[in-house]
Formats: structure tokens, C-alpha cells, sequence
């Protein structure tokens, strides 16, 4: 069982924010990370007119500059369990750090399950952060902005896991979330009751919510492809009980159903808002 679960499917989860960039004035600018512990930076100005913003989950920690020349600040954000509402303000203009899913940034001065579902000011939770934050906030180059980022703060961008963590978080990853803890349990060697432990001090969640989100996000970088499948193909390949629990699991999470979701997609011209840098 434990090699067939390994071998079966391998799948690279690109976490998404698509309100963030539906809400974007222009362009969502990109770039990714050579790091592993970071999925990528970016940057987007908020459009004056956009409506209210969704954070969605996505198992990742974000840290996000609000770089008005008036009053910039930052904030570190853990992955919410739930659609929620962002603050973001019309016209300002943003730059951010998502960190793989289930990474954990050995520089927060945080535990993770203090970071899950909420937000923490970035000067509050980082000890002699400011001086990265000036230079991060008064720079206007996204590149430089990333060169900074990973200048003051690469050296300590993992937090170390245990060993049974490590190993669940590739296997719910590389499954696209659809795995049980049993299964896991048998994996790893280890007792359900001693996994889940581990895997929510190291995380902030319980190795069921994780694999609930990266699901979901699994869901979303296939409806974003050029030919989706149908909404009844991708609930069985994700491994759901039918198609009425993948549509609920899916508005829950997201805000709304996939069919909605591609139509928005489609009118707004999701893909070429996205700027690869």
C-alpha cells in the first residue's frame, strides 16, 4: 500500500490567490523562487474599483507590503481555513512572499498554530525586521524587492520539521491531498495519534485540513488550464465521494461553484492578467 500511494500520482501544487488576482488594477507580476521553502513573490497594484477581496486557503504563510508612500506596513498572514475576506486598499500598491505550502519561516517569532486563520503585524512577530522592511517598502522594483527579501532573510527560511511531518507533507503534496491519515499512519510508521501531533506543531494544521486544502488548490490549477475537465472527471480524480461533495468542499473554500468560478475566469481575463517575471 505504502509504495503504490507514493508511485500512483506525482503533482507539483502551484497555491493560488485568484481574488487577489481578479482584484489586481493590470497585472499580477510573478516571479519564482530558486528557494524551495518559497513558492514565489509577487507584486500587484489594487484596482480602485475592485470589490471585496477573498483570501482563500492554501496551506501557505504570506508576507505582505502594503507599499504606500504615505503609510506603508507589512503583515505575516497564515493560511486560512476558510474563505475570508482581505484587506486590501484601493490603489495601493503590494508586494508578497508565499511560502510553499506547509513551510514554516524559522524567522517568525511565532509558533504555527498561533499563525493559522489569523495575521500578525510583520514588525510584531520578526525581531529587527525594520530595517528590511524600510528598504523592502521605499524599493519600486519588484526584482530588487525579491533580491532584498531574500538578502536579509534566506538563511533562516525553514523552520525544521520532524521527520513524520516531512515525510506527510510530501506524500499529501505529491497525492494532490487525497490521502487519508491512515494511510498516512502506514506510510510513515508512525501512530495516527503521534502523527497528527507532530504534523499540527510543525504546521499550524491537522494533516486532514492540509490535505482538504492542497485538494482544493488541486482543483483550482486544473480548472485553469486551457481544457479543464469536467466538473464530474476532476471530483473522481481528486478523489472525492461525488460530485455534490466536491461542489460543496469547493464553494466552501473558494466562494463560489468551479462552473461560476471558470465563467469569472473566462469574462476577466484571468490568464492574461498574470505577468511571468
Amino acid at each position: 500500500m505504502p509504495d503504490a500511494l507514493l508511485t500512483r500520482r506525482h503533482a507539483v501544487i502551484h497555491p493560488e490567490q485568484p481574488w487577489f488576482v481578479l482584484s489586481a488594477a493590470r497585472h499580477y507580476t510573478v516571479m519564482g523562487s530558486e528557494n524551495p521553502a518559497i513558492s514565489h513573490f509577487y507584486r500587484f497594484d489594487r484596482a480602485p474599483m475592485a470589490g471585496m477581496t477573498l483570501a482563500i486557503p492554501d496551506g501557505c504563510v504570506d508576507i505582505l507590503f502594503d507599499c504606500d508612500a504615505t503609510r506603508p506596513m507589512a503583515r505575516v498572514c497564515g493560511t486560512t481555513l476558510e474563505a475570508r475576506s482581505a484587506e486590501l486598499k484601493a490603489g495601493h500598491h503590494y508586494f508578497g512572499v508565499r511560502f510553499a505550502p506547509g513551510v514554516m519561516p524559522d524567522f517568525l517569532d511565532v509558533m504555527a498554530e498561533e499563525l493559522t486563520d489569523r495575521e500578525f503585524g510583520f514588525l510584531d512577530v520578526i525581531p529587527g525586521a525594520r530595517p528590511a522592511f524600510e528598504h523592502i517598502v521605499e524599493n519600486t522594483l519588484f526584482s530588487q524587492q525579491v533580491a532584498l527579501f531574500n538578502h536579509y532573510f534566506t538563511r533562516r527560511l525553514t523552520r525544521k520539521s520532524s521527520a513524520v511531518t516531512s515525510q506527510s507533507l510530501r506524500a499529501i503534496r505529491g497525492l494532490r491531498g487525497n490521502i487519508r491519515v491512515e494511510q498516512l499512519a502506514a506510510l510513515t510508521g508512525y501512530t495516527c495519534r503521534t502523527l497528527q501531533r507532530q504534523f499540527r506543531q510543525d504546521t499550524g494544521l491537522s494533516p486532514k485540513a492540509f490535505s482538504r486544502i492542497i485538494r482544493c488548490q488541486s482543483a483550482l490549477n486544473c480548472l485553469h488550464q486551457p481544457e479543464s475537465p469536467a466538473c464530474s472527471d476532476l471530483a473522481l480524480d481528486l478523489g472525492f465521494s461525488d460530485q455534490s461533495h466536491f461542489l460543496r468542499e469547493f464553494k466552501k473554500l473558494v466562494s463560489t461553484t468551479p462552473l461560476d468560478y471558470q465563467r469569472r475566469i473566462l469574462h476577466e481575463a484571468y490568464r492574461e492578467r498574470l505577468c511571468y517575471h
